[in-house]
């Protein structure tokens, strides 16, 4: 399994990644020319044995500088890339503060507003003459945007609205670039007009001068203090008393309030979901990319160290030579995979529909809409998890920062909360499977694929000992289908002894957690098939992705075996197939897994790691890493004088 295969490997891979041996070259040109900058150059080189520098916000501003710079000279270079190489080099697993001026706040101009909004600020937007942020969630409210408490409510006798933080509650809180980067921001307010409240709608908002950058008058704004992770992005809050804005600073695509107050309300209230969906595809994509760079580091790692003895008296073995390394670390592996095809399909229907809602046709919305929060849920709960796991199977090493790994965590952890807290995207989910569960019980055909939970339901599985993809597609389908009809089941139940619609979901919340959890992991499973049939690759790479696809179907079920084996489909003859199955995919999948990791395309200054090098010398660069730390720059710590020496002098009292 050479490096040549590597290539058809990485051309089943989404965007930058889907290129071929000679635009490979080019990535790979783009990654080292951005890694050379001077900016750049005294993070990167920690692995010559260099002092590992932390970000700090003014750092990432002399880089984002210089990268944008680097963009434009590599404009023709770009156009197979985006801007994807540049970012990972000079900012690799950060966040940027400018990053949210294009990831939020520019395409909410673009979705939401006007042709003459657009006009006046996108232009602007894009020079980063005004810089922007997406002010959503506050102090007392997140996911549950209906409870949002900033209000603008409308003065028609000056044409403006009024923007007001009417409680502490109410403040903004948490946006990215907000503390002390962004001069503008768009803002999630309740619409008050003609003593009747709209729900909510966009605004925008300048904050600052563009003249000295100082905040403009009824606006209080500042940093949120030290995050779990982070650090470079100054997220802030915001408190607004009496700030008033034209009334054509509303995004009106949609919606509008007239000059005299009138409102006038879209004709689908969902398209605002829009800017949403897009950030939860981005947030997928990272789950797939952060998995990624912790499999790689584990595997690359339990490939040069070496451990205790399998032969008595024998040369000590590579611990990615133990089975019970490989359980945890090759199933991470496959899902991995598994999630860089999820989030393909994800970018490719989300870019169909919005072509779709463009165009008026708005009845594939709610299905984009659930797969969003599901994909969103699914793989930041697998990615954190899956992390955190890779970091154990690196052992004491693993808790260093040498590591790379605490940082890739912190990194991807958040996504478990920010734009939608997990729990309550998987009930969006189970909301709308309700939704189709009842389409199907009037007779309706339902769409894509969602289309199974209108199939008839097999009584039992017929896989045998080769456990092929039909039988693990099926063993999936029927496990989903039967949770959401029992998920239906229950709430009915419940209505139909006095309770009332809201206090039955509450009651079989858990089971609708679990229903929207199976559709998740079915969809992941049915697309991960479905990609690599597609893949035009050569037959001994296809065989090789046939079995990290298979390797992601049966350790998922054996994981969740009670959920498959609970109405009898799954037999305990069924568990051992797939038991058997798995170890042998260990086996097979061995020889390949170092090559496996090498498809992904992380260089060394990407992955910031110690362990993960791509040479292997591990303890070189630890040793480096050692004594490169600052209490090492001197023989004699300045703490001997001032602590250690008195403690232990003949007059200490303790």
């Amino acid at each position: 399994f050479s490096l040549v295969q590597t290539y058809s490997i990485l051309e089943c891979f989404p965007d930058d990644i889907r290129l071929g041996p000679s635009k490979f070259t080019l990535k790979r040109y783009l990654y080292q020319n951005n890694r050379e900058h001077v900016f750049h150059g005294r993070r990167i080189n920690v692995f010559q044995g260099e002092k590992l520098v932390t970000y700090n916000t003014q750092t990432v501003f002399q880089k984002y500088i210089s990268f944008s710079l680097k963009v434009s000279k590599e404009a023709k270079a770009m156009q197979h890339f985006g801007d994807s190489p540049f970012a990972m080099s000079a900012f690799p697993n950060e966040t940027d503060p400018i990053g949210i001026n294009t990831g939020m706040f520019i395409p909410t101009l673009e979705q939401q507003g006007t042709e003459e909004q657009k006009a006046k600020w996108l232009s602007l937007a894009y020079q980063e003459k005004i810089i922007g942020t997406y002010a959503q969630t506050e102090l007392g409210h997140g996911t549950f945007l209906r409870g949002l408490e900033t209000t603008a409510t409308y003065d028609p006798k000056t044409k403006e609205f009024i923007l007001n933080t009417p409680s502490l509650s109410a403040t903004k809180f948490w946006p990215g670039g907000l503390g002390r980067t962004a001069n503008h921001c768009v803002v999630v307010a309740q619409l008050y007009t003609q003593g009747k409240c709209h729900g909510i709608h966009i605004f925008m908002l300048q904050l600052r001068s563009l003249e000295d950058h100082s905040l403009l008058p009824g606006i209080e704004n500042g940093v949120i203090g030290n995050k779990f992770g982070f650090g470079t992005n100054d997220n802030g809050y915001l408190k607004l008393n009496s700030v008033r804005i034209p009334r054509e600073n509303m995004m009106m695509r949609y919606s509008k309030v007239l000059e005299d107050g009138t409102y006038i309300k879209p004709e689908n209230t969902k398209v605002t979901y829009g800017v949403m969906v897009l950030v939860r595809s981005f947030i997928v994509r990272g789950a797939a990319l952060h998995l990624a760079e912790a499999c790689t580091i584990a595997i690359r790692y339990s490939a040069v160290r070496r451990q205790s003895e399998l032969t008595p008296g024998g040369i000590e073995p590579q611990i990615l030579d133990y089975q019970t390394q490989q359980y945890r670390l090759f199933p991470l592996l496959s899902t991995a995979y598994a999630f860089h095809f999820a989030s393909t399909n994800m970018t490719e229907t989300y870019e169909r529909i919005s072509k779709q809602i463009e165009a008026g046709r708005l009845d594939q919305l709610p299905q984009l809409h659930a797969l969003a929060a599901g994909l969103k849920a699914f793989t930041t709960y697998a990615g954190s998890a899956g992390i955190e796991v890779c970091r154990i199977c690196c052992g004491g090493h693993g808790y260093s920062h040498a590591s790379g790994l605490p940082k890739i965590y912190v990194c991807e952890v958040p996504g478990c909360t920010y734009e939608g807290e997990n729990t309550v995207m998987m009930l969006q989910v189970a909301r709308y499977l309700m939704k189709c569960h009842r389409s199907k019980q009037q007779g309706k055909t339902l769409p894509g694929f969602v289309s199974y939970i209108g199939e008839p339901m097999e009584k039992n599985s017929r896989m045998d000992d080769k456990v092929s993809f039909t039988c693990i597609v099926k063993a999936y389908k029927h496990r989903a289908a039967r949770l959401i009809e029992e998920a239906a089941k229950q709430m009915q139940s419940f209505i139909q002894s006095g309770s009332p619609a809201h206090e039955a979901w509450n009651k079989s919340s858990v089971q609708l957690f679990l229903a929207a959890n199976a559709h998740c992991h079915l969809f992941c499973v049915q697309n991960f098939i479905d990609s690599i049939r597609n893949c035009k690759v050569d037959s001994n790479t296809s065989k090789v992705l046939n079995e990290v696809c298979q390797l992601y179907g049966v350790h998922g079920i054996l994981e969740n075996l009670g959920e498959f084996m609970q109405d009898n489909f799954l037999t305990g003859q069924h568990a051992e197939y797939l038991q058997k199955k798995m170890l042998t995919l260990f086996d097979v999948m061995r020889p390949n897994a170092v090559a496996l990791v090498d498809a992904f395309d992380f260089p060394d200054h990407i992955l910031q790691s110690c362990l993960g090098r791509y040479d292997g010398q591990v303890y070189q660069a630890l040793y480096d890493y050692a004594k490169m730390a600052p209490m090492n720059q001197t023989e004699v710590h300045s703490t001997y004088y001032t602590h250690l020496k008195p403690l232990m002098s003949a007059d200490s009292k303790l």
